[in-house]
């Protein structure tokens, strides 16, 4: 599943990367953590300057992620 290593990372992060960085933009690449940052922009820019065209998880601390229709899940490759 893409993205799977860099989920599983964040989630077992989750409760330091709350009380350190709630609210900003955190950049995972496999089971690393890059950093932080205060907007999406710096944190994405960051990570195509390390990674390309990834794969890499950004993800806003503190921030519930939305819900993901059944149709992009499935044009992204995630099991519906």
């Amino acid at each position: 599943m893409a993205l799977e290593s860099e989920i599983r990372a964040y989630e077992a992060r989750r409760e330091e990367l709350e009380r350190h960085y709630k609210g900003k933009f955190v950049v995972f690449h496999g089971e690393d953590f890059i950093g932080a940052y205060d907007d999406f922009k710096n944190a994405a820019a960051e990570a195509v300057r390390l990674f390309g065209r990834g794969p890499y998880l950004i993800r806003q601390v503190g921030v519930p992620v939305p819900p993901m229709s059944a149709s992009l899940a499935a044009k992204i490759g995630l099991p519906i």
